[in-house]
């Protein structure tokens, strides 16, 4: 299983809308980096949901339910989705401030590459991420 870290704005498409839709796909990535991270989602890997923009914290946990397909908002054929589900909140968002401030977090692809929206999150992030996050 990998573990990623995935990107919205909340005034897009928010956690709670994760939450309430049940399984959503991830569409409106428009970046090579970025898509081919979705092309290497298995079912079954999990994922952080990073609010950007507004309030830039990791919120939530959602797992991948459908491996890439076509992105159905994409009228050039080019780019994919992955289905998401909600897998369960963080009981204690972790603000990009914290994750900044903190040594260990210093190669994070969040903190090296900020404009990317779909990222990996080796083993060792995830686990002090999850700690966390509560």
């Amino acid at each position: 299983m990998a573990t990623w870290l995935v990107k919205s704005e909340p005034d897009a498409f928010s956690w709670d809308e994760q939450v309430q839709n049940g399984v959503e796909p991830w569409t409106g990535v428009r970046n090579a980096l970025a898509a081919n991270n979705l092309k290497a989602m298995r079912v079954g890997d999990l994922a952080f949901f990073y609010h950007s923009n507004i309030g830039k914290e990791i919120v939530g946990v959602v797992e991948v339910v459908r491996e890439a397909y076509p992105d159905p908002t994409d009228e050039t054929g080019r780019w994919v989705c992955v289905d998401m589900q909600a897998v369960g909140p963080l009981p204690q968002p972790v603000t990009l401030a914290a994750i900044k401030a903190d040594p260990d977090f210093a190669d994070l692809a969040l903190v090296r590459q900020s404009r990317l929206s779909v990222m990996p999150v080796g083993e060792a992030h995830w686990r002090k991420l999850c700690k966390l996050g509560g």
